[in-house]
C-alpha cells in the first residue's frame, strides 16, 4: 500500500510539473512576449493621451479663469 501511494504521489507531482513548465513555456516564447509587450505600450499609450486630454481641458479652464480675472478679452 505504501508504494502505491508513493507512486501516486510522484505521477500526481509529474503531471503538475509538466502542466506548469508547458504554461511557463507558452509564456516564454518570442510572440507571446511580443504580444505582452504589445499590449503594455498600448496601455502605455492610452494612459498618455488621456492624460495629455485632461491637461490640455485644465490649461483652458485657467487661462479662461485667468482673463476673467485680469479682464482680458477672449482670444
Amino acid at each position: 500500500m505504501r508504494k502505491v501511494f508513493w507512486f501516486a504521489v510522484g505521477a500526481g507531482v509529474t503531471v503538475f510539473v509538466v502542466v506548469k513548465g508547458r504554461q511557463l513555456w507558452q509564456r516564454a516564447t518570442p510572440q507571446a512576449i511580443a504580444q505582452r509587450a504589445s499590449e503594455s505600450a498600448q496601455g502605455v499609450s492610452e494612459s498618455v493621451q488621456d492624460f495629455v486630454i485632461r491637461l490640455r481641458a485644465a490649461m483652458a479652464e485657467r487661462e479662461t479663469e485667468l482673463r476673467d480675472t485680469l479682464g482680458l478679452p477672449e482670444a
